[in-house]
């Protein structure tokens, strides 16, 4: 693609992707996100959600079908597209030895960052979590919603473009959730795109512009929560409601 095609590209495009593991994970799924969106990936147990999100972040290798990162072929422009792209799991990897701004300044340097440039990021991204004063306890002690914030520091530390979150609020007080809920749609409104997914439907709800639904690899439904409804013939419909009618019918 030319600079103007990709910058053009939507943030993620899954053409055909396929993942077994003995039986299909990941069937044949076509998925597009648009750049600046917050996208909710949304099934039951088992739906194909993780794997998706591991294929996506280059953690294995798809079966086939294609996957493109802000229109970087993945399989073809592994390094470029990785550089645009960060992945929280739902147990992110801390080193507990390490202290916050140790670790920020690890993870930067992973990514090929200038140490100084680094150092004021990591400590930007500390106060803005509130962490800035624990910057002298080492990880083991945090709490899960601390160590959930610190994860979240070091996915943001390279400023991807697009963030891809696997269940990033299980776990989390009323205060932490809405410290990582806020980061993520000030990600947004600056032009990012955040791809999560969630078995707490009244996030997705309330935070997510389009929604999709998976149910044995495949994506089954998608759109606004409006649209999402009219699939259902139920103009009222929580999500929640909308969410069991439509894996009810897949199944």
């Amino acid at each position: 693609m030319t600079p103007s095609e990709l910058s053009l590209a939507p943030a993620l495009e899954l053409t055909q992707l396929c993942k077994n593991f003995g039986r299909p994970a990941v069937d044949h799924l076509n998925l597009t996100v648009k750049r600046g969106e917050l996208y909710a990936l949304l099934g039951p147990n088992g739906a194909g959600k993780t794997t998706t999100l591991r294929l996506v972040a280059g953690l294995m290798a798809p079966d086939s079908g294609q996957i493109r990162v802000l229109g970087l072929d993945l399989a073809q422009n592994a390094s470029a597209a990785k550089q645009k792209l960060a992945y929280l799991p739902d147990d992110p990897m801390l080193y507990n030895k390490l202290k916050p701004l140790e670790y920020l300044e690890f993870v930067a340097g992973l990514w090929g960052m200038n140490a100084g440039l680094a150092e004021t990021k990591a400590r930007e991204l500390l106060t803005w979590l509130d962490l800035a004063q624990h910057a002298d306890e080492l990880t083991e002690g945090f709490s899960r919603g601390m160590k959930q914030k610190l994860a979240l520091a070091g996915a943001l530390i390279h400023a991807p473009e697009l963030i891809i979150l696997d269940e990033p609020l299980t776990g989390l007080d009323a205060a932490a959730a809405r410290q990582v809920k806020d980061v993520l749609l000030k990600h947004v409104e600056q032009g990012g795109t955040v791809i999560l997914t969630t078995h707490i439907l009244e996030v997705a709800e309330r935070l997510a512009e389009r929604i999709g639904i998976i149910q044995r690899g495949k994506l089954i439904a998608e759109g606004t929560l409006d649209e999402l409804r009219q699939q259902t013939n139920n103009g009222a419909a929580s999500l929640e409601e909308v969410f069991l009618q439509l894996t009810d019918g897949a199944a």
